[in-house]
This record gives structure tokens, C-alpha cells and sequence, in this order.
């Protein structure tokens, strides 16, 4: 909510106890926005919705509100009954104007608010498996993830970012096995891949690595056991470098990478089996132990120890979540790809077993993405005959329009991605658009005088300036908003109303008049607060601000 919005809930209030003795609470009055602004700034029904409670006609009860916040409130303008008794308001336009002084104190910490009120907060995002390159999905799942941390941290969140290495398991002796035949096939030995290992060129591509690393040390051994170990563990550490390049290089950061290995070598696996058989949760069946997650929600039980004596993928992961909670976390969010959306109910039944909260586990899957040019769906590589990875994306389109394009649409819907659209430099792109208003604004700016900053801005009331500073005022509740909602497509929305309000504004007033330079001093710092907001708004979904293009 908005400092206007809030001083209007407060009057109307106070209103309502001078005028009837009723107390409210701040969420039983509404204040909307009216979709025709030629009505007001903002309206409100609560009026109505006290009518039948204070038994009097409903625009008897608006009529006095009105009458009680005109002779307090010194921000409004006016008001009128309308209808079966709305409230419709008009803020005087200086208060309107009064955000860019709130910007232009705030800078880069315009929007920013506390709503979380410091919940401790953990999101796990792209947790791909360490066996080869990232490619599409985990892109849009990185980009979602890490735009969501920062609304997060920007709404006053304690958020931690946590990658879950799946380093453990048979996927990782496969991974071995191909990178030792590779290595080997580099000095001429016929080394044969294991059928349903890792035939890819990133595994070829980590060996040349190997060789160039440790020369031909490995290829004659006494222990050969030893040696698959040593081409685990080095599997891992160089596609866990690899990845970790790629993902920095797409501007996303981990504050924490959690080790499913570690889990097994600290014991807490171990630990948490034995917490669920403690609670009488477990049951035998042909020699495997079984969860009774059907008791909490689930279609089925769930066998968490084979006959064979190994563990199902359940099992590690109800010791991270157990570990997630005992760090402190008390809410946890997984962006789970769109193949796991029949794992989540198993998950939150095992977590509700164990007594935590329902809610304490909250999962968004992320949907398939398509890429799209000239109307065709592009599968594979020009360049290596293979799918396409996030490095490859980015070095075609640029990581800006990768990341926008990424999060401009809700994850839960598939996602055509457009490539011959992200590459144009027009404004049809919207990632184009919204950056070429930046830039423009930048080009404005140096071409100023020095800003005089006022205390009060009360010549900005053309209506195309009215509306970009409404659209300014929305900024930090949009961003409290996007962040509860896990919704940062919501950020992309708001980034293109900002500069479509721009665009509007430029194109109707004349910003430098060295005939008016007072209403240029005033125009000139709407326009740097708009500067200031729209960077800030390209920030959170990761995406720069260019000062010139």
C-alpha cells in the first residue's frame, strides 16, 4: 500500500469514529483504483459494506464520511458519492506529486519495503543434476528463481538461495563410467561407454580437462575401484564448475550449495529414517520399509528403503528438508521441473507427518519451454548438433532478453519462446522498449541543467504527468505484492506500463523549456524519479539499465 492509500484508510477511520464511534480494522476498507480515472484518483465501498451493520442507507453513511474527511484531510481535492454508494476521491495533485521527493531520497532502495517483516525464507531453485550442461528448462527455472530471491530480499524478507547438488546415486556412477572411457579413449584405449551413461559432447569436452590436468596417471592402475571413485567425485567438481560459470554468466547467485553426498556422510539420511521409524510412521512389506504417507495426503505410501537395502530418492530428500527447517527456515519454497509435479504431494505428506506445518513446504513447477523462429520450433544446436544450453541462448540473444523473455510469463504456463522477437531492436521487443526508455531518459538528463530539488512539485498537473506519477506511487506495492505471490512476471508487467507512461508523458510535454524553467526544474525531476523506478523495476528481474543504446 501506497503513502496516499494508507493516509486515506487512516482519515476514513477516523472518520468513521468521529462520526459514528466505530472502530475498523485496516483490511475491512478497501481503496481501489477506479478504471475510469475521470471518476477519481481512488475509490472505496466501505460505506456499503457498513450499511446493513450501522442500519442507515448506504450514501447517507459515503455523504458523511465525506463530509468528516474534508473538513481533516488536507490531501484531498474532493469527493463525491457515486452509485448505490461508492466513495470516489481526488488527491490534490501536489500530494500526488509528493513520491518524487520519496524517490529521489530512497535511490536505489525505491520499492523496497518491509512486508516480509524478516521471515526467514529458503528457495531452492535449478538443482540440476552435476551430469552435463544446463539447458532451457533449468534457464527459465534460474531466471524465475533468482528474480523471485530479490523480490523477496527487496520486500524485507531473510532469503537464503540454495542449489541442492544431486551428487549422490547411481546417475553419478554413470557419470564416472563415461568420463573415465573418454579419458582413456584420448590415449587410444577402446574404452567402451556404458549404454545409459553420458554420450554428450560435455563429457568429451571435461576428459581434454582430465588429461590436460593429470596426464596419463590414470590409465594403468592396481585399484580399479578407486579409480571409478576418484572419476566421480572429478565429474562432479568439474561439471559443478561448469555450471556455476554458466550461471553466474546468466547473473544468478547461490548463497548455499547443499551436498545430497553430505547428507549421507554427516548421517543426517540416516537420522531421518530413524526419526520416522521412532514415530511409528514405517511399516515392512516384502522386506522394503514403506512411509505412511497416505495418512497425510498422499495417493500411496512410499517405500523409502528397497528390499535390496538401498534408499529411494525420498529418502535423502526429507533429510534436506529437515535440514532446511532445523537452519532455521520456517518456510521453503522448490521450483521442482514440470516431471516432478507427482512428487509434491509425497514430499508434503512426509513433512506433515513429521509435524511441521502444512504450509511450511510451498513447490512451483516450472513448465516446458519451446523455442520458436519464423514460426518453426528450433530443437537442437546450429553449431553442436545437440540441445540447446543457457550459454548458447544467451550468447545468441543476450543475456537481458534471455532473463526478460524467461520471466515475463507465469511459470506454470508453457512457454513459447520467440527467438526472432528477442532479437529484434524495435520496439516490439519489450525488453528493447523498456530499456530504450531508459536510455532516452538518461540522453534527457544529460542534457540538463542541474536539478534544483523543491519540497513541493505543484506544476505537474498535465494528466499524461498525473498518470506516470500514479504509475511511480503503485511501484513498492507492486513489489510487495509480486514478492507474497512468488509472481515476478507481475515486475515485467509493471516495467512496460512504466515505460508505455513515459513514452506518453515525453510525447506530450515538452521536458526542457528555457522559457519555463521552473516547470522543466519540476519535469525534470518526474523524470528522474522515473529513471530511478524503472532501473530499480529492471533490477529485480535481473535485467540492466542501460545509459545508452
Amino acid at each position: 500500500m501506497n503513502m496516499i492509500e494508507n493516509n486515506l484508510k487512516v482519515s476514513i477511520k477516523a472518520a468513521l469514529k468521529e462520526a459514528y464511534g466505530l472502530e475498523v480494522e485496516d483490511n475491512f476498507i478497501v481503496i481501489e483504483i477506479p478504471k475510469d480515472q475521470a471518476l477519481g484518483d481512488y475509490s472505496t465501498n466501505v460505506a456499503m459494506r457498513l450499511a446493513k451493520q450501522l442500519h442507515n442507507n448506504p450514501q447517507v453513511i459515503a455523504q458523511e464520511i465525506i463530509t468528516k474527511l474534508m473538513e481533516s484531510d488536507n490531501d484531498l481535492d474532493g469527493a463525491e458519492v457515486a452509485g448505490h454508494g461508492f466513495i470516489n476521491f481526488r488527491i490534490k495533485k501536489s500530494k500526488i506529486a509528493s513520491v518524487i521527493n520519496d524517490v529521489l531520497k530512497a535511490g536505489d532502495e525505491y520499492g523496497h519495503n518491509d512486508s516480509g517483516k524478516k521471515l526467514p525464507i529458503l528457495v531452492e531453485y535449478v538443482s540440476a543434476n552435476p551430469t552435463g550442461d544446463l539447458h532451457l528448462g533449468h534457464a527459465r527455472g534460474a531466471a524465475w528463481g533468482d528474480a523471485i530471491t530479490r523480490l523477496l530480499n527487496a520486500s524485507g524478507y531473510n532469503c537464503l538461495r540454495e542449489f541442492y547438488v544431486n551428487d549422490a546415486g547411481v546417475q553419478i556412477t554413470k557419470l564416472g563410467e563415461s568420463l573415465l572411457a573418454r579419458y582413456l579413449q584420448l590415449f587410444g584405449i577402446e574404452a567402451k561407454l556404458p549404454e545409459d551413461g553420458y554420450h554428450g559432447q560435455d563429457v568429451a569436452d571435461i576428459a581434454q580437462i582430465v588429461k590436460a590436468e593429470q596426464g596419463d596417471k590414470w590409465v594403468k592402475v592396481d585399484d580399479e575401484d578407486a579409480r571409478l571413485q576418484w572419476f566421480r567425485k572429478e565429474g562432479i567438481r568439474l561439471e559443478l564448475e561448469k555450471m556455476k560459470k554458466d550461471l553466474d554468466y546468466f547473473r544468478v547467485h547461490f548463497d548455499s550449495w547443499i551436498s545430497e553426498q553430505g547428507l549421507y556422510d554427516s548421517g543426517e539420511v540416516e537420522k531421518a529414517i530413524q526419526k520416522v521409524i521412532d514415530m511409528n510412521l514405517t511399516y515392512e512389506e516384502d522386506g522394503a520399509l514403506w512411509f505412511k504417507t497416505t495418512e497425510f495426503g498422499d495417493d500411496k505410501d512410499r517405500v523409502l528403503r528397497k528390499n535390496d537395502g538401498n534408499y529411494t530418492y525420498l529418502t535423502p530428500d526429507i533429510a534436506n528438508h529437515i535440514d532446511k527447517i532445523k537452519r532455521g527456515y520456517t518456510k521453503l519454497v522448490n521450483l521442482w521441473g514440470a516431471d516432478h509435479h507427482g512428487y509434491i504431494a509425497r514430499m508434503k505428506a512426509a513433512l506433515t507427518a513429521l509435524g511441521y506445518p502444512k504450509d511450511t513446504l510451498e513447490v512451483d513447477i516450472i513448465q516446458m519451454v519451446r523455442l520458436v523462429e519464423d514460426g518453426k520450433e528450433v530443437k537442437m544446436s546450429k553449431r553442436t548438433g545437440n540441445a540447446i544450453t543457457i550459454r548458447e541462448l544467451c550468447d545468441d540473444i543476450g543475456v537481458d532478453a534471455a532473463r526478460y523473455f524467461f520471466v515475463a510469463r507465469a511459470v506454470d504456463t508453457h512457454l513459447d519462446f520467440d527467438l526472432g522477437l528477442a532479437k529484434k531492436k524495435s520496439n516490439d521487443n519489450p525488453v528493447y522498449y523498456a530499456q530504450y526508455a531508459h536510455a532516452r531518459m538518461c540522453s534527457i538528463i544529460r542534457q540538463a541543467p542541474e536539478l534544483k530539488h523543491l519540497d513541493v512539485y505543484d506544476m505537474l498537473t498535465h494528466e499524461k504527468e498525473v498518470a506516470l506519477l500514479k504509475q511511480i506511487n503503485e511501484f513498492p506495492d507492486m513489489v510487495a505484492d509480486a514478492a507474497l505471490t512468488r509472481m515476478p512476471n507481475k515486475v515485467c508487467n509493471y516495467v512496460q506500463k512504466l515505460a508505455q507512461q513515459f513514452h506518453s508523458f515525453y510525447n506530450a510535454c515538452k521536458v526542457l523549456d528555457p522559457q519555463q524553467p521552473e516547470l522543466s526544474n519540476q519535469r525534470l525531476a518526474l523524470l528522474e524519479a522515473t529513471k530511478i523506478t524503472l532501473k530499480n523495476a529492471l533490477d529485480l528481474v535481473g535485467i540492466s539499465a542501460p545509459e545508452k543504446m
